[in-house]
């Protein structure tokens, strides 16, 4: 049962590992850069001024294995953890069906 939920916990961990890698790596329009900026926007000049959007200058990275494989590695081995914590778990024995007698 152990090697069962363990199996579970990788997946679920590499799920998760997949999911925030974009998030971790993503920018929102420099959001960073504008709140350490000593400089108030007010005193730029126009043509200085970036556009109040959270759309990123350019698309995202997209799915690269080179980024994701630690959490496919850990989706990988938690789906053959959950098949060998399947296949080694104890069957019930299976009793006969009484079939009923003619009176």
């Amino acid at each position: 049962m152990l090697v069962i939920w363990l199996g579970a916990l990788l997946v679920l961990g590499g799920l998760v590992f997949l999911v925030a890698q974009p998030i971790w790596r993503g920018r929102l329009s420099e959001a960073r850069r504008r709140r350490s900026s000593a400089v108030p926007r007010d005193t730029l000049e126009a043509h200085t001024l970036e556009p109040h959007t959270l759309e990123p200058r350019r698309p995202g990275a997209g799915f690269g294995l080179k980024e994701n494989w630690p959490g496919l590695v850990c989706i990988v081995l938690g789906g053959i953890l959950l098949l060998v914590g399947a296949f080694s778990l104890p069957s019930a024995p299976i009793a006969p069906i009484a079939l009923p007698t003619p009176n």
